[in-house]
């Protein structure tokens, strides 16, 4: 099969044990939160503030990452110590409330409910440090629902390095190629790709570039398609016109 195409040429071979998540831009919008936090932080560092959208262009590689984005984007030529304290300070205004302002997308929490009672195993590989990743599925009602978590600095390796969702399937305990990533970005897809897994393309996340140009399996707009996408895959009989579907923009 050719990633993206309508239809798998061996759909026997397509059975799904796991779905594995990725948190921002995925499950929750959790934009309002990183913008605050960022902001705060350019304003005590002598900044003025930076709007959401370019913001949310800094995200997906992890904090540091961000952080790095952000003070450039600022002008300012950080050394590596005042990047590390930057980035020190960054975590602590945001893990101070990291879902105060966010929201699952609408439709999560039923899918998540809909794919656990079919039997599926569900996770989170993530490149948010772990605890205010942990401290978002508390808040926002789904961690029941996902009990294994790989956060950014959970291994040395981050994300699109496969290691994290490797180490996710693990803790699920299913084979990697059981599992199907369910993520936003170009990050996620190459993860994904690396990891020799299927994707399933949220299309109103986070993402820099078309549709089009992103390495997936399926894409999807609303949460509430997600599990018969899914149970079709499963099962060996998603159709042509579910295909279509899911392909569609």
């Amino acid at each position: 099969m050719k990633r993206g195409s309508e239809m798998p040429d061996d759909p026997t071979t397509l059975r799904i044990e796991a779905v594995i998540f990725d948190l921002d831009g995925t499950l929750v919008d959790s934009l309002p939160d990183i913008h605050a936090a960022a902001n705060r932080l350019l304003g005590e560092r002598g900044h003025g503030p930076l709007a959401p959208a370019e913001v949310r262009g800094f995200v997906g590689n992890g904090m540091g990452v961000l952080v790095e984005r952000l003070l450039a984007a600022a002008g300012e030529a950080a050394g590596p110590d005042d990047l590390a304290a930057a980035q020190a300070r960054y975590g602590d205004l945001y893990d101070a409330a990291p879902s105060e302002r966010s929201s699952l997308y609408p439709g999560v929490r039923a899918a998540l409910e809909r794919l656990q009672g079919r039997g599926l195993a569900l996770g989170v590989c993530t490149n948010k440090p772990e605890t205010p990743a942990r401290q978002i599925l508390a808040d926002l009602g789904i961690a029941g629902c996902l009990p294994v978590l790989v956060g950014g600095d959970s291994l040395p390796q981050r994300k699109p390095d496969p290691a994290p969702l490797y180490h996710a399937a693990a803790g699920l305990d299913v084979a990697t190629d059981a599992v199907l990533y369910v993520g936003d970005s170009e990050v996620d897809a190459a993860t994904a790709q690396a990891a020799g897994v299927r994707f399933a393309l949220h299309t109103e996340g986070y993402r820099k570039t078309p549709v089009a140009k992103i390495h997936h399996d399926l894409r999807f707009e609303e949460f509430a398609r997600l599990p018969a996408l899914v149970d079709a895959l499963s099962h060996g009989r998603l159709s042509r016109e579910a295909a279509r579907e899911s392909a569609a923009d």
